[in-house]
């Protein structure tokens, strides 16, 4: 019982967490105290009944996940805010949380050898944001020309066509950078992706009424990764380390 309310804890974080990424892609630090607090009667529950065995897994847990997190940070492939809610459930559920209902126990794939239960949720949300570029893939091929696609299949799924008009106060990046030549306009792919400020639909919108462009440009959607971090979490408690059950499903076949 313990074990799933720690879960339901951390739930309601996560889903705010969530809403606050997707409206503002922020996500107040002043989330990860409160939710640090609302789990701690649990950490001073499991170190009463557990003892030192429990705080050492607690304090390997969250090192480990520090260092790892860190060095994803620093190298600009994690959020600030995506690296202080997993190391918030690394404290608050060092291991997998062990949950029994009537004919099932939890999680159904068993716990992996690697029992960091923090470090599951980051592994099945990179895992579970694999469905983003297909989903994108499969709404472009209603949306896109058979021209479009072969002239740049590898749009097709980091992005989508959005009118000019409907880059205004969106969480979107252009994929392409414009420039006005002798010959008219040219584009090209950025990495970084181009923020449509008002400077940026102003331009597009003159070189739209001189034919230069189509009225439709390539915008990639910036992703809350708090969106997989919470899916992740859901399926560790539910299912398991995902990545580790598919690989052992495929060395076994």
């Amino acid at each position: 019982m313990m074990e799933l309310l720690k879960v339901l804890v951390c739930i309601p974080f996560l889903l705010y967490s969530c809403y606050s990424d997707i409206k503002t892609r922020r996500v107040s630090n002043n989330v990860w105290p409160v939710m640090f607090a609302a789990g701690l009667p649990f950490i001073i529950y499991d170190l009463l009944n557990y003892g030192f065995p429990y705080f050492i897994r607690m304090v390997l847990s969250f090192a480990f996940i520090f260092a790892f997190v860190y060095v994803l940070f620093q190298l600009n492939a994690f959020g600030g805010a995506d690296a202080k809610v997993i190391m918030v459930i690394s404290i608050i559920i060092p291991t997998f949380p062990a949950i029994y209902m009537p004919g099932q126990a939890f999680p159904i794939h068993g716990v992996p050898p690697i029992n960091l239960f923090a470090f599951s949720v980051f592994g099945n949300s990179v895992l579970l944001s694999i469905i983003v570029p297909i989903g994108l893939f499969l709404y472009n091929l209603t949306q896109v020309s058979v021209h479009e696609m072969l002239k740049k299949p590898g749009y097709m799924f980091v992005g989508y066509k959005s009118s000019v008009p409907g880059l205004k106060d969106r969480h979107i990046r252009l994929m392409d950078v414009y420039g006005r030549t002798d010959e008219g306009v040219i584009s090209h792919f950025t990495w970084v992706g181009a923020e449509p400020d008002h400077d940026v639909i102003h331009e597009l919108e003159g070189y739209i009424e001189k034919g230069f462009i189509d009225e439709k440009v390539w915008v990639t959607p910036g992703l809350p990764f708090m969106i997989p971090i919470t899916a992740g979490f859901v399926t560790a408690v539910v299912f398991g380390d995902l990545i580790f059950n598919f690989t052992l499903k495929y060395l076994v076949m």
